[in-house]
């Protein structure tokens, strides 16, 4: 047996060639379709903003979707994530990530992290990024896609909680990305907006039709002209978990 041992040491060395080889090859397709779904689902429908087409270039989607839907990652589709939750279709991220248009200097809060993807995308545009996640289990998930991204605490600040309250001993914010659909607008969001900053949420509820909704602070207070509202385009997501649907 000890005469087979270099053999088998080659044989060992081999097969790790083989799979580093197999993951290589396997994030050079990966890398192909997300170009393909930038050009195709993104250019193709009108965001042109190259620092957000950038971002939406690097975040590997499949890093951020359970194994078992990571050959449809790159399809431009809502997946399941766990817990009745879903990962929003790719379009919808680029979309509101480009109405809200982060700059490096932004502070930006995420309310709904979900699997972590939309945070990332913002990670890649801002100074940092607040993610509130009200489901635990979905909590831990994002936090293990995200630090095995390679991003750390400095640029995604994670806390499980309920989203309706914000984060007031973080604000205010440049930025507020909603990711789930409350029934109307949480207060506390719009008070934690900073004046000049801008904030994109679905409203509505599954039986009515959902709006995506872009809301910019034009002054301090709640005054005539405080804050300006326009509705994009009809959506549809998962609802607000919290307060927001209790009557808060």
């Amino acid at each position: 047996m000890r005469g087979n041992r270099p053999a088998l040491t080659m044989l060992a060395a081999w097969t790790a060639a083989g799979l580093g080889c197999d993951r290589q090859q396997a994030e050079q397709d990966y890398a192909r379709a997300r170009e393909q779904l930038v050009q195709e689902t993104m250019v193709a429908r009108g965001i042109d903003s190259p620092r957000v087409l950038a971002a939406m270039r690097k975040v590997a989607r499949h890093k951020f979707v359970p194994d078992a839907a990571r050959a449809a990652a790159y399809a431009d589709r809502p997946l399941a994530i766990g817990w009745g939750q879903t990962i929003s279709q790719p379009y919808i991220v680029a979309y509101m990530t480009q109405a809200v248009a982060p700059t490096a200097e932004n502070r930006c809060l995420e309310i709904g992290t979900g699997s972590g993807y939309q945070a990332a995308v913002l990670a890649e545009l801002c100074a940092v990024v607040f993610s509130i996640e009200y489901v635990p289990e979905l909590a831990d998930f994002a936090r293990r896609n995200l630090r095995a991204a390679g991003y750390g605490d400095d640029r995604v600040k994670l806390l499980v909680g309920d989203g309706y309250a914000g984060w007031p001993e973080q604000s205010p914010f440049d930025v507020i990305v909603v990711t789930a659909a409350p029934p109307r607008v949480p207060q506390p969001l719009l008070d934690q907006l900073a004046v000049g900053g801008r904030l994109i949420v679905p409203v509505g509820t599954r039986a009515d039709t959902q709006w995506l909704e872009l809301w910019t602070r034009r002054e301090p207070g709640f005054g005539p002209g405080a804050l300006a509202n326009e509705r994009l385009l009809p959506v549809r997501f998962v609802p607000f978990l919290g307060r927001a649907v209790r009557g808060g």
